[in-house]
């Protein structure tokens, strides 16, 4: 395998920049662009010790850095690694990347670092997605699912519901090669109950994923309402800054705002749209237009109203056409200005009194989002499943799972093993115990260069 290179810090102006090295002439190359004060060549330092060094380009010195090397297997990548760190402009930055090529690295691919980690075995595909989800993180739940997922909470779990189930398997060929002696360790009515809890693990997992994917992709949320309740002021109570006009008059809004969003622990992918009414002004119908498609889009809809006064018709309507859209139970009911004062009721039984005005009642839209969402925090935040990769395997899993547990009321067990079989390869397909390598390669490729 040869030895790649990148900038592992981003790219621009900063206090130091990182080149990170790794292959099987990493420190050679290291060697070749640093120079130590004391003479002592970078290849005899200790392991692990980041040590003052010059870098140079042949006889042209450029930098005072810092230099450490790995050697195989104790570094990240499980090969011969170094990291040298610069000062971190951009022009000596590009100084020294340049010196490494010529002294013999590759350029690295996106992810390459992590990916050599995991094909190396020094982490489990499940801990390569969590390094990216650290780096991606938004929220303070998907950083600490994150962290505890690279130091292997969902791998153990997986690992745990693997083994119990190659155990199974191995006592279904037991019966399959001896059917006529007792050579199983374990009963068609033992293994029912043990496929039961495994399919109860299974089954928390999967559930699981609607929380992962509110902590870490985010919700289709959509703001919705007649004209003039505060929907843009809205907006800006949630982002904490004036992503959308205010005024009062109506019908401000003529395009839709798309704003990324903290609500607690959840992420919002928030879309302010035009207020819902007749107009003859085309522009206006053409924004009403694009509202009804992304309510029709939303996984989350606040119905935001004026609740200083008595709900008209306008808002009636409203309330049709979220239930044309079939939202009705994905909609939180907003009643703003409550700085005004509260007048109308919530028409829909999940309702939030707040004023967009001074932001009172903000901390009541969480409680209300989990509610109509039915999102639950798991009681294990290292066993959430946060990408769809996982999710559609372990639910392959669980399906297999299911149907030999039916197989086992209804015939022998060596039916029931084609579906443990199919369950094994699943899970082994969840944490890259085997995977394609199109898997892996659509895996890396959102990963930036350099980690």
């Amino acid at each position: 395998m040869r030895t790649v290179a990148a900038v592992s810090t981003p790219r621009g102006k900063g206090g130091v920049a990182m080149i990170r090295i790794t292959g099987p002439d990493a420190v050679r190359v290291a060697g070749l662009v640093s120079r130590r004060p004391c003479g002592t060549p970078l290849e005899e330092t200790e392991p692990g010790r980041a040590v003052r060094t010059l870098f140079h380009k042949g006889d042209d010195v450029f930098d005072d850095g810092m230099a450490t090397i790995f050697f195989a297997p104790r570094s990240f990548t499980g090969e011969d690694t170094a990291e040298l760190v610069c000062h971190g402009g951009p022009l000596v930055t590009q100084k020294l990347l340049e010196a490494v090529f010529a002294a013999g690295a590759f350029p690295a691919g996106p992810g390459e670092f992590t990916r050599r980690a995991f094909q190396n075995g020094k982490m489990t595909l499940s801990q390569a997605e969590a390094v990216g989800g650290l780096i991606d993180a938004k929220t303070e739940s998907h950083l600490r699912t994150s962290l505890l997922q690279c130091r292997g909470s969902l791998s153990k779990k997986l690992n745990a519901v693997f083994d119990e189930l190659k155990f199974l398997l191995a006592s279904v060929y037991a019966y399959i090669d001896y059917p006529d002696e007792d050579m199983t360790d374990v009963t068609p009515e033992e293994m029912k109950e043990r496929l039961a809890k495994i399919g109860k693990t299974l089954e928390a997992l999967c559930d699981s994923r609607s929380y992962g994917k509110a902590i870490s992709e985010g919700i289709r949320a959509v703001i919705v309402g007649k004209p003039n309740t505060g929907k843009s002021a809205f907006l800006n109570m949630l982002t904490g800054e004036d992503s959308a006009i205010v005024t009062d008059e109506a019908g401000t809004t003529r395009d839709i705002v798309r704003e990324q969003v903290k609500l607690g622990d959840l992420l919002l992918n928030l879309a302010d749209t035009a207020g819902l009414r007749e107009s003859e002004n085309k522009v206006e119908r053409i924004g009403i237009g694009k509202s009804l498609e992304a309510l029709s889009d939303a996984e989350l809809v606040f119905a935001v109203f004026d609740g200083s006064k008595e709900l008209d018709e306008n808002d009636a309507d409203v309330l049709e056409k979220i239930r044309a859209a079939g939202k009705e139970n994905a909609t939180v009911c907003v009643m703003n200005k409550e700085d005004i004062g509260a007048v109308s009721s919530s028409p829909l039984p999940c309702g939030v009194r707040i004023s967009a005005l001074n932001g009172s009642g903000l901390k009541d839209l969480i409680p209300a989002v989990k509610e109509r969402l039915s999102l639950a925090e798991p009681e294990d935040p290292g066993e959430i499943l946060t990408n769809a990769r996982q999710y559609a395997a372990i639910e392959k899993a669980r399906t297999h799972v299911a149907r030999a547990i039916e197989a086992l009321g209804s015939y022998t067990q060596d039916i029931a093993g084609l579906d443990l079989e199919m369950a094994l390869a699943s899970l082994a397909e969840a944490d890259g115990r085997t995977v394609s390598e199109a898997v892996v390669d659509e895996i890396f490729s959102h990963f930036c260069v350099g980690k």
